[in-house]
């Protein structure tokens, strides 16, 4: 049977604040809705479903994420994710210029939680912090 990656949903406590660090990144917004009703609350497993959403693509078409904000029931703040939790854990994006990266991630108040590693003169890589906890890696491969 083929399967098909389609997107990453990610729940965001901001969304207008999320898309800003993700389009600022080079993401895409491709399509925004606010979607609610009985096949939304079939889909989600969610009664009273409600949220606007946005659906973001990278650069080269292969990549979408699904951003969404809660109107209802609630959203519920959790603790931030650990590198070393088990569960859905982080999004990764392959970047031209990291230092350009994390320049834009600063700019949005977003920094490496440790810093920048250099995996075997291959990658240049690390995690940070972004919208609404998200973890997020940035790689550079230093190959190019």
């Amino acid at each position: 049977m083929p399967i098909k990656l389609e997107n990453v949903g990610i729940a965001v406590r901001d969304l207008e604040a999320a898309i800003a660090f993700f389009t600022d990144l080079g993401l895409t917004v491709v399509g925004r809705d606010t979607v609610s009703g009985e096949w939304t609350d079939t889909a989600v497993g969610l009664d009273g479903n409600h949220a606007r959403i946005a659906m973001l693509e990278t650069p080269d078409g292969h990549g979408q994420l699904e951003l969404f904000e809660y109107i209802h029931p609630d959203a519920i703040e959790t603790a931030p994710t650990l590198p070393n939790e088990v569960g859905m854990h982080r999004v990764a994006f392959s970047v031209d210029d990291i230092d350009e990266a994390l320049a834009i991630a600063a700019r949005h108040g977003c920094h490496p939680l440790r810093g920048v590693a250099n995996y075997q003169d291959v990658y240049k890589l690390t995690y940070l912090r972004g919208p609404s906890g998200i973890l997020v890696m940035l790689a550079q491969d230093l190959r190019r």
